[in-house]
């Protein structure tokens, strides 16, 4: 008796819940729109982190501050271009003689891989010196970045010549 009475009680508690004015009603649908409107303001506050280190790499590139460039690099990271892959210090090395004048990055497309990481692709246009040697290109890019703890690196980054 005890148990149907205590059932009694939920169910009328439950039922005056639901009609009491002034509630919200949230249904399964709303409930998984608030989800995707979560996951999507989620993915574009990555989106904004990842391609606020990629620029803040490639203006380390344009100011030469080797340190700042090796910092946004993951220790395991692979670099590749048409020369094959290299790793972290193999482009740190590189970079050594490279200063970027100026730089834009267009047609960006960003993928969200997880809470931690994602992919950006974009077309470079870059001017600068590379190696003693005046240079202009475009190049298409793809680069990996995640987050370690509480920094932002970049774990892989693709490079191929824009004919």
């Amino acid at each position: 008796m005890k148990t149907s009475s205590a059932l009694i009680v939920v169910v009328t508690i439950a039922i005056s819940s639901a009609l009491l004015p002034g509630q919200p009603k949230t249904s399964a649908a709303a409930v998984q729109s608030l989800e995707s409107r979560d996951s999507r303001a989620d993915a574009g506050s990555i989106k904004q982190q990842i391609v606020s280190k990629e620029r803040e790499g490639l203006d380390a590139l344009k100011t030469g501050n080797l340190e700042l460039f090796g910092n946004l690099t993951a220790d395991d990271a692979v670099f590749v271009d048409a020369r094959g892959p290299a790793n972290k210090a193999q482009v740190v090395k590189n970079v050594a003689g490279f200063r970027l004048s100026e730089y834009s990055m267009d047609d960006l497309r960003f993928v969200p891989i997880s809470a931690k990481s994602g992919l950006i692709t974009y077309k470079i246009s870059e001017k600068g010196v590379s190696h003693g040697k005046e240079f202009a290109a475009q190049a298409y890019i793809s680069a990996l970045w995640t987050k370690r703890g509480s920094k932002w690196v970049c774990v892989f980054s693709q490079e191929t010549a824009a004919k």
